[in-house]
């Protein structure tokens, strides 16, 4: 009796010293800090614009440190491309590798409301448009915004806005001149 309770005892202290641990979530929502978007005019004739967004301490808590405005030339193409940064860290994480990498579970969707501009994006996943890159065609003279939103759509990608989370939400004033 006694060496069965021994055994017992024993094989309780040994599950409870076994160390145990959660596997990493794989599609664990990352930190996006800093938005930046860079124009290049297709043509080469205008100047490069570049708009930033950055909130060094993420969603909600602090405001943003920087919103700029998005200013391009009227009737011009541009050729755009986004870079996803997490400041946080030193050195600071390119969040937009890792969505090029899962590029079937990422979408950014575009919503310009300035009259007469356009956004097609202009790479894939291979089955469906991703955003990192774009090409804006603008208009006439005219204000408005463009709404870029960062979508997370693992398993659901579907080439539309509707389906998965929201990673980055984001209206800059966009100002054609």
């Amino acid at each position: 009796m006694k060496q069965l309770l021994l055994s017992l005892s024993l094989l309780i202290l040994f599950a409870a010293c076994r160390k145990t641990t959660t596997p990493p979530n794989p599609n664990e929502e990352e930190l996006i800090t800093t938005f930046r978007i860079d124009f290049t005019d297709s043509a080469g004739v205008q100047p490069n614009v570049t708009a930033i967004y950055r909130d060094t301490d993420g969603d909600g808590g602090n405001n943003p440190t920087q919103w700029d405005s998005i200013r391009l030339k009227a009737n011009t193409t541009y050729l755009a491309s986004i870079l996803l940064l997490d400041e946080s860290k030193s050195p600071a994480d390119t969040i937009s590798k890792e969505v090029l990498e899962e590029a079937a579970e990422h979408l950014l969707c575009f919503t310009p409301t300035t009259p007469g501009v356009s956004v097609q994006r202009t790479d894939s996943d291979g089955t469906f448009e991703l955003g990192l890159q774009s090409k804006w065609k603008t208009g006439p003279v005219g204000n408005g915004t463009a709404r870029i939103v960062l979508k997370h759509q693992p398993g659901s990608k579907n080439g539309s806005c509707d389906p998965g989370d929201t990673d980055i939400d984001l209206s800059f004033p966009l100002f054609v001149d």
